[in-house]
């Protein structure tokens, strides 16, 4: 299904405590596919609770740019989504970001986290 130049990161956050996503999952995740070389995000899913909220989510990311885009991907997230999920997602992208840069510099990436 993903080409095999594709890479798979989570990035998580903690959500609000009165947050579904954080009744439901204990915190916020979000799981990219990218091109390795590129930084190009393929595709994405998240710990949403409902399937057009994850389905939104992803509309922001696909496409953008795991190293470059992360003002772009601010400014969107900030002028589009108005959910409570808002800083936590701009936080999981953040430790997405910072894994997958761990993984070009051929630096060991935690798993726990």
């Amino acid at each position: 299904m993903f080409a095999e130049n594709t890479i798979y990161l989570v990035g998580n956050a903690k959500s609000q405590q009165n947050n579904p996503i954080t009744h439901h999952y204990g915190q916020f995740f979000i799981g990219f596919v990218v091109e390795r070389e590129t930084g190009k995000i393929v595709t994405c899913g998240s710990s949403a609770t409902i399937s057009t909220t994850a389905e939104f989510i992803c509309s922001l990311f696909t496409g953008k740019n795991m190293r470059e885009d992360f003002e772009v991907i601010k400014q969107q997230v900030e002028y589009r989504y108005f959910g409570s999920s808002q800083k936590a997602i701009l936080v999981a992208y953040k430790d997405a970001q910072k894994k997958y840069l761990r993984i070009l510099n051929g630096l060991p990436v935690d798993l726990s986290e």
